[in-house]
């Protein structure tokens, strides 16, 4: 095949090589974007103009989550790290997305979980620049995190909040944290629907919607500060973390026996293992026949080659058991600070499916232990394993 070409002002003809089929081959499409324009949707800018490096794994990352994961035979878990419901992502994004049956279950630093408090408290948080005099913030009792910054009575309002909710007699027990949460989030709304505060807090609508909220690291948070000390008292309420990961990977087993299992992943850290854990702890662990989740997303600044988890790749992961290697297609990591990827993310989901019916995996998470429990048990006594 041969095309026609302009070279020094003359016409040239050249032969076409097999490098340009093969560019066919692996096109997505030409990079010929339109003009943006004041009309375009968010859907139709990530579509049309995130082409390359990471704007366009932003666009890979929007159409996996919207076209793949929102199927209705995928169950979603979202891992939550970094200090974003300080930054207003919790009311902004995953309050909207709860309500939608956009995620069905939730990993979150507890400091996350704390922060997102002070809003249903109905508490302010306001912006600011970084490079403050943080002296002087000292001397006037400001917290801040980075340009975020805040009274210190908010933090004395928070952990007493959490201290006089735990000693009522429903907290007298042990429980994992996706029931704690639970308990905390039906405090919490009533709280929003008697203030007409409704909407700040992502905890008090997991809990209308009947999303397990698990915290990886109990202990490593404000709320796990509060809570140590209530231990001193003698308060009758004990966090059981290994309840925590029997009730995921049961979550995720009946994912994968009954359809597909996503995790969307904002930064890394401990939040990102546990969501993933739940697959070698399903297939190295207890033994039962498995292949790892489906989808895989991931929004994160760490690099990979330091051998940290927050910058593991999808393919390193697949060698774990923690992603199924046949759907390595449909995996990325963005590289692509957290506020700026949920915003986007949460919006482009919005404007592409219609909300889903709610899965309301809290209500069921006795059902599902009790069914991965019974299966673990019957396979370890049929082949006599320790």
């Amino acid at each position: 095949m041969y095309k026609a070409v302009v070279l020094k002002g003359e016409l040239m003809t050249i032969k076409r090589t097999k490098c340009q089929d093969y560019i066919k081959k692996i096109s997505h499409k030409k990079i010929e974007p339109p003009p943006v324009v004041d009309s375009y949707s968010c859907k139709k800018l990530i579509d049309d103009v995130f082409l390359s490096y990471n704007a366009g794994r932003l666009r890979e990352a929007c159409r996996i989550y919207s076209d793949k994961m929102l199927a209705s035979d995928c169950v979603v878990g979202v891992a939550l790290s970094g200090a974003l419901t300080p930054a207003g992502l919790g009311m902004s994004c995953l309050v909207p997305l709860i309500e939608a049956g956009f995620i069905d279950w939730i990993v979150s630093t507890g400091a996350n979980i704390y922060h997102d408090t002070h809003f249903a408290l109905g508490m302010e948080l306001h912006q600011s620049r970084p490079g403050l005099d943080d002296h002087q913030l000292k001397a006037h009792q400001v917290i801040r995190i980075y340009d975020i910054v805040f009274d210190y009575e908010n933090l004395l309002g928070t952990d007493l909040f959490f201290r006089q909710l735990s000693r009522g007699e429903a907290f007298q027990k042990t429980m994992g944290t996706a029931e704690f949460h639970n308990l905390a989030g039906k405090y919490l709304s009533a709280h929003e629907e008697k203030t007409k505060n409704v909407g700040k807090s992502f905890l008090a609508a997991a809990y209308r919607a009947g999303v397990p909220v698990f915290t990886s690291s109990p202990g490593d948070s404000s709320i796990g500060m509060n809570l140590a000390a209530l231990q001193l008292e003698g308060n009758g309420l004990a966090i059981n973390p290994l309840l925590d990961v029997n009730q995921s990977a049961a979550i995720v087993y009946e994912a994968k026996t009954t359809g597909k299992s996503g995790v969307l992943i904002f930064g890394g850290g401990s939040p990102k293992n546990f969501i993933l854990q739940t697959e070698p702890q399903i297939q190295e662990v207890l033994g039962l026949e498995e292949k790892g989740h489906d989808y895989f997303i991931q929004f994160t600044d760490a690099r990979p080659d330091t051998g940290g988890l927050s910058g593991a790749t999808p393919q390193e992961a697949m060698t774990w058991g923690k992603v199924d290697e046949s759907q390595l297609p449909d995996t990325v990591t963005a590289y692509v600070d957290s506020t700026i990827a949920m915003p986007l993310l949460s919006l482009y989901a919005q404007q592409s499916c219609k909300p889903r019916k709610l899965r309301r995996l809290m209500d069921k998470l006795p059902e599902l232990t009790d069914k991965i429990t019974k299966i673990y048990l019957s396979n370890k006594k049929k082949n006599g394993s320790d």
